[in-house]
Parts: structure tokens; sequence; C-alpha cells
């Protein structure tokens, strides 16, 4: 978004909110970059397929996770991967599609004149059509009832224009007698929307999340990441109550968002891990050693792993598979997951992330005031221990 543009809007925006699509300002949205995109359906509508396979079965083999796309999926799939030949300037590196949302990694190789929010609106046109195509009950002017959270499913595997079509699993009807215009599973009709109503969208709701590709590693991190969503979301299915942000967690009088187990909380030995940045690194090593060894013991560290020390000791610990609690400078999303080596943690009952600050979008220097309410909290959870 171009500087001029954001402070001219910015007057009559409101009350900054957190947002996953808020553009980057600054950023030249038409020059030579990649991305990840995300979109979701309208409501979180689980439109696009189902996740199958086990979480624990090897990549490759035939019980690993993976997608069956509906025939809508499958369209929307088709769409992305030509997006090329609409913009001869962007190449099109992956697509994992989900139930209810999808994540795409494009490459703007050269400037062009349509900046990447135009590239995504054309891509959203053409799945409209095989949505109205698929669906005619569901009217073009249709503000769809959004279905509720606990009804979305997660991840799908990728498809490419190389590899074989996967599975089709038509979405049925959701009543007989709309058999001749079937209306999609999770998509009820409702009263048209005024034309100016930029609240929703048909088949994806309106605007979508971007990511800039900054630094060395970050590509493969995201690739990565497409790859093992199907696992992540069998993960999530298994053990819901330790991969599920809760917002409202009382811990000591305070309200905490949190994900993870919250058994640690009600574990009899907490230890604080509170570590000068002036150490000396012998006594690092010593206080390394005992706090590692009471983890052995059965303790649970707490600890906003701050400075180098405490990032050290916690490190130490989570590589060891030892019980942790995180305490976090931003809160967490409803719709938050821990990322990469976290998320197992989690599943594994072995840590817990918490913060008592609300979640925000935007990246912010820590204060010394910060630091001193996340150790004041690590104190309190640990007893003063």
């Amino acid at each position: 978004m171009k500087r001029e543009a954001y402070e001219r809007q910015k007057a009559f925006a409101g009350e900054r909110r957190p947002s996953m699509q808020r553009r980057c300002v600054d950023h030249d949205y038409t020059g030579r970059m990649m991305y990840m995109v995300t979109m979701t359906t309208e409501g979180r509508r689980p439109l696009f397929g189902r996740v199958v396979g086990r979480s624990d079965a090897a990549p490759g083999s035939p019980d690993a996770p993976r997608t069956e796309l509906s025939e809508l999926g499958q369209r929307v799939a088709d769409e992305w991967w030509g997006i090329p030949a609409y913009y001869p300037q962007v190449e099109i590196l992956a697509l994992q599609m989900m139930p209810d949302h999808l994540h795409g990694i494009l490459f703007i190789k050269e400037q062009m004149e349509k900046d990447l929010s135009r590239i995504i609106r054309g891509f959203k046109t053409g799945c409209n059509r095989h949505f109205r195509a698929l669906y005619p009950a569901v009217a073009p002017s249709a503000s769809l009832a959004p279905s509720s959270p606990s009804s979305s499913s997660a991840s799908l595997a990728s498809s490419s224009p190389s590899s074989p079509s996967s599975p089709s699993a038509s979405l049925a009807p959701s009543s007989p007698s709309a058999s001749s215009s079937p209306v999609p599973s999770g998509a009820t009709q409702s009263q048209p929307t005024k034309p100016e109503d930029r609240t929703h969208g048909l088949l994806f709701a309106r605007g979508f999340n971007d990511k800039l590709l900054l630094r060395e590693g970050q590509l493969q991190r995201w690739l990565d990441y497409l790859a093992d969503n199907p696992r992540r979301l069998l993960l999530k299915r298994a053990r819901p109550d330790l991969l599920r942000v809760r917002l409202d967690v009382d811990v000591c009088g305070r309200t905490c968002s949190a994900v993870g187990n919250l058994a640690l909380l009600s574990a009899p030995e907490k230890l604080r891990v509170r570590i000068s940045r002036s150490i000396d690194p012998a006594l690092l090593e010593q206080e390394k050693a005992r706090l590692l060894a009471a983890a052995r013991a059965g303790a649970v560290l707490v600890s906003p792993a701050i400075s180098p020390g405490e990032k050290a000791i916690t490190r130490a610990a989570f590589d060891e598979g030892l019980p942790l609690i995180v305490l976090l400078d931003n809160g967490l999303a409803p719709l938050q997951k821990p990322s990469g080596e976290r998320f197992r943690a989690c599943a594994e009952g072995r840590l817990l992330l918490l913060s008592p600050f609300p979640h925000r979008n935007h990246k912010v220097t820590i204060t010394r005031q910060v630091c001193e309410a996340l150790n004041g909290l690590a104190w309190e959870i640990s007893g003063g221990r």
C-alpha cells in the first residue's frame, strides 16, 4: 500500500484493530517479490473437500495425510495454477487447499501494471463463476450465513498441474428438495445484501492475507508449512484440548490467552527461569544444570525467554522434551496455531504458551515494562520460586 493512500484513509478507518488482511505500508505490490497468500471461504464453510489419512503415517505412504478435493475444490485449484495464463509475469510455486481456506505461493517475476490485489481479485472472480455454475441456488447477490467455527476443517494436500487429479468428492445438497439447484453443505440462502455491502464475498470472504518473502530460508519454511498442513489438522482433531486457543484462562487473577497443556499450571513444582543479561558464563552453566535437573525430576520451567541466558535454558529444555510454560508478549488470536516445532510440543502436552496481553498483528519492540510484567507473571505462576 502506498504511504499517501494509507495516510489519506487512516483518519476514516477508526480505531486500529488486529487484522490478518492489512497490506504492508510503503511496499510496492506491483514489483518483483514472492508472496504467500491465504484466502478463506465466506463463513469458513468447508466447501473444498476433506482431509484423510493418519497423522503418524510416514510421508509418501498410503495413509499419509492428503487431500480429497470436491469438484469445486478441484476447479479452484485449477484456477490458481492457471493465473500465469492471464499474468505471464507471475509464476505459481505452490498451493495447499484446505476445506475452508487455501494457501498459495506465487512469484511476481517482473514489474507489473497491476498489483497483487488485482491478481487475487481476478482469481476470485474465476472461482465465483465455478461456484455459481455448481450451485445456482445460491444467488450471486446473497450473503451466505457463516457456519460455526467448530464446523470448519483445515488442511488438504496440495495439487499441481503435473500431478494426477485428486479424488473428487461432490458436495451433497443441503436437502433432497434442493437437488435440482443444490446449495453446498454449510451454506444457507438469505436475503440479498445491499450493493454497497463490502463485508462479505461470495465463495471467498473479502480480502486476503499476504506474507512477503524477505529472508533467506523463508521460502523453504513456507513450503514445509504448506506440506505439513494435513498432518497438523489431523493432530488438532485428535487433540483439540491441547491445540485450541483459549482466550479467557484465569492465571493468578489475570485473563490470558493460551494454547497447549493447561494442566502444566497445576504441576506441584514450577520453577521460574530468570537470567540476567550480564551473568557470568560459568554461573549460567550452573543455573542451567540446576534447572534442567529439576525439570528432569518433574518440575515445570516457566519463563518469557527474553534474555540470551533464558533463551538458552528454555531451548535446552525444549530440545530435551521437558515441560515448559512460555510467556508471550503478544496475545493469541482465536484461530491461531503454534508454529513449527511448538505445534508438536503442544500436541504432546509438554508445552503451554500463555499471554496476558491482547493479540496484535503488527510488530513492536518489547519494552522494559512488558518484560517486567512477564517476569512478574512468571514469578507468580512459580509461586515465587
